[in-house]
């Protein structure tokens, strides 16, 4: 049987839920990958896990009341992804990197890709998986794109409908694309 792997930047599907001006189901989203690979999967494909890449936001040592609630919604929300079946929360961290030309705050993620390719690279060459679901357009995840391709990996790349919302790269390094267009993403938004 085949087994699939989803991997998923939380912030990329974020910035790809906002242009869309929709909330992503959590529960449906895995359903409709599988779906998407299995039709294009001579065999019977089961759902190892989905794993879900992200940070809390940012708080200050003397948080806001709207740090503190930014900060308490997304907490809430990895301990409700967490609860999911075969879903799995993996926490990089917010850096403070200073301020933009007009003072505003500059904040980068840390460790989310690597700890994406991390897992990507090893369950790719232990060979607990043999299509791989990646929805994200950052080139930094080539590497673990090169070792599960080398492992013998199917490696899917959903992305973004505009080429602007993804490396050209990655995009070249996947052996299957597909485009997270508006009609996926009305099967997979929150109703409430």
């Amino acid at each position: 049987m085949a087994r699939l792997a989803i991997f998923i930047d939380g912030g990329y599907l974020d910035k790809l839920a906002e242009t869309a001006a929709v909330r992503i189901d959590y529960r449906l989203f895995p359903q409709e990958v599988t779906k998407a690979v299995g039709a294009r999967t001579p065999e019977p494909l089961d759902l190892l896990r989905t794993y879900y890449y992200h940070c809390l936001p940012y708080q200050s040592a003397s948080p806001t009341p709207e740090e503190a609630e930014r900060y308490s919604r997304r907490r809430r929300f990895f301990e409700m992804l967490r609860k999911l079946s075969r879903f799995e929360v993996r926490e990089g961290r917010l850096a403070y990197e200073g301020e933009n030309a007009e003072g505003r705050p500059i904040f980068r993620q840390k460790r989310t890709d690597l700890l994406l390719g991390l897992d990507f690279a090893l369950l790719s060459s232990k060979r607990n998986i043999t299509h791989a679901a990646v929805v994200s357009g950052d080139s930094d995840l080539l590497p673990a794109f090169d070792v599960a391709r080398h492992e013998g990996i199917s490696v899917w790349l959903f992305h973004g409908p505009s080429r602007f919302t993804y490396a050209q790269e990655l995009w070249s390094a996947a052996d299957e694309r597909y485009e997270i267009d508006a009609a996926f993403i009305q099967r997979v938004k929150r109703n409430r």
